[in-house]
């Protein structure tokens, strides 16, 4: 299992100039984007037991960086 943090700027590199544009315009993808990394940094603490959380709640937060990551993915290629 990896540790290593999925921040959106290294999962959609090519994109970068688009997320930044995104970020300052849109104030949905902002929202979203920052609920993302919010719940990612919850994920890695978790995994690296600076949190610990049990599964079912790791789970959960896994689930959410996915739909959210997503969201945000639909909204950049929209």
């Amino acid at each position: 299992m990896s540790h290593t943090p999925h921040e959106i700027l290294a999962e959609f590199p090519e994109h970068a100039e688009k997320i930044h544009a995104l970020r300052q315009s849109n104030a949905h993808f902002a929202k979203i984007y920052e609920a993302y990394h919010e719940v990612n940094r919850a994920v890695h603490r978790a995994e690296t037991d600076v949190e610990p959380r049990a599964d079912e709640d790791l789970e959960n937060l896994r689930k959410e960086r996915v739909r959210l990551k997503d969201e945000i993915y639909a909204l950049i290629v929209h």
